[in-house]
């Protein structure tokens, strides 16, 4: 059985998966009103979203979509994009970057689960900070 490892990333609570294809898994929960990360595009990772409880508004290349449970979005390389839940309930969505590698900006980024106020730091400006300076090594090119 392979361990999941879960860390809070920009307010969002993320778990990861170890997969043995090339693409990353992760399960994660975004509470109600709050942001994802600065618009941003991958080179080289497609990344898809399936919306499991709840609804999440994505802006797509300049496009606003607002995608329910049940429903998936998916984000081709090269695509400048964002998301965030803007509804009173949680969010809970399954994220998956393909080709693999993106789940070390998640490693880097984010603050063990188990930590004491995870969640709250994970979005403090020396995070946000930390994100944009750092988001370039892991192929997020950020307003671009």
């Amino acid at each position: 059985m392979k361990t999941s490892n879960t860390r809070w990333v920009l307010g969002h609570k993320v778990t990861s998966y170890p997969t043995s294809g090339d693409y990353d898994l992760m399960m994660a929960e975004t509470p109600a009103h709050v942001p994802g990360p600065p618009p941003h595009m991958h080179n080289s990772y497609e990344e898809s979203f399936i919306i499991v409880e709840g609804e999440m508004e994505f802006f797509v290349n300049g496009e606003t979509i607002v995608v329910k449970a049940g429903e998936s979005l998916d984000v081709p390389a090269r695509t400048l994009h964002t998301f965030n839940n803007k509804s009173d309930k949680p969010c809970k969505w399954v994220n998956i970057h393909s080709p693999k590698g993106f789940l070390d900006f998640f490693e880097v980024i984010g603050i063990p689960a188990e930590e004491e106020n995870a969640q709250e730091r994970s979005s403090q400006p020396s995070i946000i900070q930390k994100v944009i300076a750092q988001a370039v090594d892991f192929d997020m090119n950020i307003g671009q």
